[in-house]
């Protein structure tokens, strides 16, 4: 009995080692897998990358920008419109300023709004050449920058932006003077350029040679006098020295809304309408109603849809700063739009988007 008590009490005493022993060992690979609990990885990552997603995104809320142009013309206060309308829609605080044709004013005006913090601006830069050191030196300080109706040379820092083909809006009215020439001129036309090349060389340049180009391989067709005036009074005083100095002139091309509305008005007050016809480039309000007179002067114009420049400029800025958006660096085409005296449908057309984006 003493025996098999011994023997009894090793054998317990061996089965309570085994168990220990399979207490303490560790679980396979294949067991763990079998068994995932409440708290996996992979949870925890998708957590934490939703995390800097919305750390990295900015609330709308608080983000400042601005909306810069540098004329105060119809054009530039549609531009401004575009940039307005677009900040209160995506609910971010937008101040917006005219530099009044100012280099100097531009530059500080860029400056101090880096001084401010702003985050971003979409800008009509006044010079190709000289407002690229300025921007180029907010965008090094964290500024994010949009440009609209202008493609700046060298400009790697910026965004992106939006603007117009200038040739093809030069093209666009110049098919219109050709079609006219041919039926209405015989074919033969002298005609007077009035432009801005003093202001902004490649841009008055390019709308230039896109008229010009239309009319090339017209034997009938020369360009008698090419001046400068951009501004409304001032293309009055030009295009009516043109007139006087070349009294068998027959088409004076206005490249800007200025130039346009100035030479109009030359030619009326010269009493010389059925005689002289203006084409020329931008629209507005008072060139429409210049299209739908019954003076015959005024017969096409194609302008910029500054509207949409301005308004897509400055989405693409705010949806860069929030973080939706990449930046690019591209520079994309808005598509101008003709309005042709012999087309008043088309006209009524234009006033009409013009009154509901302006409000008047």
């Amino acid at each position: 009995m003493k025996k098999m008590s011994k023997v009894l009490m090793l054998c317990m005493v061996f089965v309570l080692v085994l168990s220990m022993a399979a207490c303490g060992a560790p679980a396979t690979s294949t067991e763990a897998s079998n068994e995932p609990s409440a708290e996996t990885t992979a949870p925890a990552e998708e957590t934490q990358g939703a995390e800097v997603s919305q750390a990295g995104a900015k609330d709308p809320a608080d983000i400042k920008v601005a909306g810069i142009v540098y004329l105060e013309d119809q054009f530039m206060k549609l531009l401004s419109k575009g940039y307005q309308d677009a900040a209160d829609a995506a609910g971010v605080e937008c101040s917006t300023s005219n530099v009044n044709n100012d280099q100097s004013k531009e530059t500080q005006l860029i400056n101090t709004y880096v001084e401010q913090g702003l985050d971003g601006i979409s800008i009509a830069p006044l010079n190709e050449e000289s407002s690229i050191t300025t921007l180029k030196d907010a965008a090094s300080k964290g500024m994010k920058i949009t440009l609209t109706d202008s493609t700046l040379s060298n400009a790697d820092f910026i965004v992106g932006g939006y603007t117009s083909d200038q040739g093809q809006l030069g093209s666009s009215t110049g098919k219109i003077a050709k079609k006219f020439i041919e039926e209405k001129l015989g074919g033969k036309a002298k005609i007077a350029v009035v432009q801005f090349k003093s202001l902004l060389p490649e841009k008055s340049a390019a709308r230039v040679d896109g008229f010009l180009g239309e009319l090339e391989g017209m034997d009938g067709v020369e360009v008698i006098a090419d001046q400068d005036a951009w501004v409304q009074d001032k293309a009055v005083t030009v295009a009516n020295d043109i007139l006087t100095a070349h009294p068998d002139v027959d088409i004076i091309f206005a490249a800007n809304d200025g130039g346009t509305v100035g030479a109009t008005m030359a030619v009326k007050n010269a009493g010389k309408a059925g005689e002289v016809f203006v084409f020329g480039i931008d629209a507005s309000e008072q060139i429409a109603a210049m299209l739908q007179e019954d003076d015959n002067i005024l017969q096409a114009v194609t302008g910029q849809d500054a509207y949409s420049m301005g308004y897509k400029s400055m989405e693409m800025l705010i949806q860069n700063i929030m973080g939706t958006a990449d930046a690019t660096g591209d520079i994309l085409t808005v598509d101008g739009i003709l309005l042709d005296r012999a087309d008043q449908a088309g006209i009524e057309t234009f006033l009409t988007n013009l009154k509901e984006r302006t409000g008047n």
